[in-house]
């Protein structure tokens, strides 16, 4: 049986999950593939570490050139994160030949275009499953099984930390601080968490799927972003006894007639009656809507060790059988081909609205708000006011139909200027998946 050897650039939660994995179930991907993967060399910062794999000393190495420049490795594995050493590690495999796996969503969102051309140049193939949705097939899905397909819309819950604290919110009653903590005291979400609940690390990854999505790769300063920090119990509340749920979503959806595609993301209100409503704790979910193969939903883990390893495998195997067979570019990385399309403005994004507004409870006050949407154009389909006393500060929410997104910013605006409001407006998009 033909052997493949494995260099790996990392040995922490990532890198040390796949020598693991490799280890279990080494010959059950032997069997299936023809091809022996065998760890050859593993760059780590600190060969001294306790690691929860135990990996040989004589494998370690604290450079990576000695793994990436090392004759007999015939494959790189890049798990280090980050967008600098790791940048320069993937170039330096693809230009010896190499072909490279990778589980780096912010780097190939920064330098995606860079590192898909060198693949090209050199000739050798780079591998990226697990950078989105780890243990979700989601990457490999829109290059192979959808190939066929316009994808129309793409909806994903795609961040698991997010979508934790969201979960602890709404079923436990918590706060915002509170769910972040023991998001952190699991493990699930970073100190500080900014990557997560401010809606970068989704980004990274809804801007990959909609660069595979539509042909042309997105600019990550383009995407549309807002995090999950100023949700409230309230909110959550409010939005239950209308019926919905709050899940940070990343959209990704094309109009049947134009160029311009949505790309976003933000927590908006999910129908409780829709199977993205009840996809909970650090669980990802990503619907796809094709135009031939109509509506399919994936759900998995989206990070974590086991997760990603098994992700970092399905891609090591491809790159093993690439080289079994001498056949370095059976499923490119990349392919651009609808390069006149372009992101959406968000001020143009059409979608149906869930407005609160905290108000003082006196006649005429609702009167004058509704005036304020009817001059811009916006239509209201139904209203929610808890009884108060006369003149108490009460929470009112508004539920508008679709609209575009920059006449309801400039009607809030209007309405924050008036005195009658107390604090800011706060707004969260309906997305009713049609």
């Amino acid at each position: 049986m033909q052997q493949v050897n494995l260099g790996i650039i990392g040995g922490g939660t990532v890198g040390s999950g796949v020598y693991e994995a490799l280890q279990h179930n080494g010959s059950l991907l032997a069997s299936r593939i023809g091809a022996k993967v065998v760890v050859h060399r593993i760059a780590v910062r600190d060969p001294k570490k306790k690691r929860a794999a135990q990996i040989p000393r004589s494998l370690l190495t604290t450079d990576w050139r000695e793994v990436v420049f090392d004759p007999q490795v015939q494959l790189v594995a890049e798990l280090i994160g980050g967008t600098t050493t790791a940048r320069e590690v993937i170039l330096a495999a693809l230009k010896s030949g190499k072909p490279v796996v990778t589980a780096n969503k912010a780097l190939l969102s920064a330098h995606g275009e860079e590192l898909f051309a060198a693949a090209r140049k050199y000739g050798a193939n780079l591998h990226y499953e697990a950078s989105v949705c780890g243990g979700i097939p989601i990457i490999k899905s829109l290059r192979e099984g959808f190939v066929g397909n316009r994808i129309n819309a793409l909806y994903g819950i795609v961040n698991g930390t997010c979508n934790f604290i969201l979960s602890r919110m709404k079923l436990q009653g918590v706060d915002f601080a509170a769910a972040v903590a023991e998001a952190q005291r699991m493990g699930y979400a970073e100190t500080p968490p900014d990557l997560d609940v401010d809606g970068h690390d989704a980004a990274h990854k809804i801007g990959i799927l909609a660069s595979l999505a539509h042909g042309f790769w997105i600019n990550p300063k383009k995407i549309y972003t807002e995090g999950i920090r100023h949700v409230t119990p309230l909110d959550m509340k409010l939005a239950g006894q209308l019926g919905y749920t709050i899940k940070l979503l990343g959209i990704i959806k094309k109009p049947a007639h134009g160029s311009c595609v949505q790309v976003t993301v933000y927590p908006a209100l999910v129908p409780n009656g829709h199977v993205m409503a009840s996809v909970n704790d650090a669980y990802n979910a990503v619907l796809v809507r094709g135009d031939v193969v109509g509506d399919t939903l994936f759900y998995g883990q989206g990070a974590g060790k086991d997760a990603t390893a098994s992700a970092v495998l399905s891609d090591v195997a491809d790159a093993a059988l690439d080289l079994k067979f001498a056949n370095k570019h059976r499923v490119p990385p990349f392919v651009p081909h609808e390069c006149d399309s372009s992101v959406a403005p968000i001020a143009g994004v059409f979608s149906e609205y869930f407005v609160r507004l905290d108000v003082l409870d006196k006649p005429g006050v609702l009167a004058r708000i509704t005036s304020v949407f009817a001059r811009n154009n916006i239509g209201i389909s139904h209203v929610l006011q808890p009884r108060g006393r006369e003149g108490e500060i009460i929470p009112l929410v508004l539920m508008l139909h679709r609209a575009p997104n920059g006449a309801v910013t400039r009607a809030l605006k209007q309405i924050a200027d008036q005195p009658l409001l107390k604090g800011k407006p706060v707004m969260f998009r309906v997305e009713n998946f049609q």
